[in-house]
């Protein structure tokens, strides 16, 4: 019985050695489009809500190229991407590449940087309600901006200010 068990326990051993797929030194084929960093470098806010990143980047990964939506008017494939959060429109040239955004967020989390300056200038006052958008153009460069409804009380006030928390 001894040997029984001696002898199974080294047959189930050996049999794992065999168990591995020999690789013959080729990687598989991987596809790399790296034509839109430069819109993602332009958008990306390390502070921004994990929702906005995953879109922006959804964005960026999108491959226009043979869908039917070219608009030979205007010589771009225009491409909505919708969450619960908000949403993006974005066009591209025939290449694939993003030529601009327009994009629209209600109520994510505003960056530190905008809490920090809405409670130096208004002590006191809460953020209710924010709107962030973000207007991308692969030229022109990008503009980031918060509309924010603050409360005090009854009171309520509306202010705007960039993604570094400068009052506009």
């Amino acid at each position: 019985m001894k040997k029984l068990m001696l002898g199974l326990l080294l047959i189930g051993l050996t049999s794992q050695f065999y168990a591995q797929v020999v690789n013959d030194g080729q990687l598989p084929e991987v596809e790399v489009r790296a034509v839109n960093y430069k819109y993602l470098n332009e958008v990306n806010n390390s502070d921004a809500d994990v929702p906005v990143k995953l879109l922006e980047l959804e964005v960026a990964k999108f491959d226009p190229r043979g869908k039917e939506l070219y608009e030979d008017e205007y010589n771009y494939y225009k491409v909505s991407f919708y969450i619960p959060e908000g949403h993006i429109v974005a066009a591209y040239d025939e290449n694939g590449k993003i030529i601009k955004t327009i994009e629209k967020f209600k109520d994510v989390t505003p960056p530190r940087a905008v809490i920090n300056s809405v409670a130096e200038r208004f002590p006191g006052w809460v953020i209710s309600k924010d709107v962030y958008k973000v207007s991308y153009h692969n030229e022109n460069g990008t503009v980031k901006t918060y509309k924010l409804i603050l409360e005090n009380g009854t009171k309520k006030m509306r202010v705007k200010t960039d993604e570094s928390g400068r009052f506009l």
